[in-house]
């Protein structure tokens, strides 16, 4: 049982860097150090850097969220599985 604890655990983790690094290139790669790459495109008139800027990082974000929200709808119902499994197995 408690090897599936930390399982659940490590993947928690996990999927939090891999979905705070998402956001940190998005959010600082993306709308600070290459705005003047970005900004030779446009989006309905805007410069594509200022557009990342202002919405973009926060559309990410919000997708982030949800994404997160799903994978651990999916790991919670995993573990809960496990953990019954074990539970029924040992009476």
């Amino acid at each position: 049982m408690e090897q599936a604890i930390k399982d659940y655990w490590r993947r928690n983790v996990r999927l939090k860097l891999i979905l705070l690094s998402i956001w940190a290139l998005v959010s600082i790669v993306l709308s600070i150090l290459m705005i003047n790459v970005l900004n030779e495109a446009s989006i309905g008139g805007f410069p594509l850097g200022f557009w990342m800027a202002q919405q973009g990082s926060i559309f990410v974000f919000v997708i982030l969220i949800f994404v997160y929200a799903r994978t651990m709808d999916r790991y919670d119902t995993e573990l809960e599985a496990t953990l019954q499994g074990m539970a029924g197995g040992s009476a």
